[in-house]
């Protein structure tokens, strides 16, 4: 292989390791549907005893993230935040280190991950990275009853 095919070989790589880390930005920090992610018949449901804090009567946001996680702490304002401003949804922070059964059992490979639970614990949605305000409250929507007037404040 001569200089010109080396060049064109390096130009596919670097065109196909770009198209891959757009594709992976673009798809950080959205939800995704959530499943069973173990074997076992509710592999999918957290109780208060696997997350050391209680569920939220609505919903609880629930993160994993490490120690030396640069992107975990915009994670655990936007969360906070989102749970302050709506009634019923509790936050809940996993330090992945120490939970190792989890991170097993749900599958979790890199932090930060939050998962929405229902009321019963049950996995309803999962993401990746950083998500934005806009889709945690939507991915809230899809676990918590309708809100009445004044239970959830304005979204910043």
């Amino acid at each position: 292989m001569g200089v010109t095919g080396g060049l064109i070989a390096l130009v596919v790589a670097l065109a196909a390791a770009s198209a891959l880390g757009l594709v992976l930005r673009r798809r950080a920090g959205q939800f995704r549907a959530g499943r069973a992610q173990a074997a076992g018949p509710r592999a999918d449901v957290l109780t208060e005893a696997d997350l050391g804090g209680p569920l939220g009567p609505q919903a609880t946001l629930v993160q994993f993230s490490t120690e030396f996680c640069a992107p975990c702490r915009p994670t655990r304002q936007i969360l906070g935040q989102v749970a302050d401003m709506v009634d019923g949804v509790s936050h809940v922070e996993v330090d992945a280190a120490e939970r190792l059964d989890l991170v097993r059992r749900l599958r979790i490979n890199s932090t930060p991950t939050v998962l929405v639970l229902g009321p019963d614990g049950a996995v309803a949605t999962r993401a990746v990275g950083v998500p934005r305000k806009t889709d945690v409250i939507a991915a809230l929507g899809t676990v918590t009853r309708p809100a009445s007037p004044g239970t959830m404040a304005e979204a910043e």
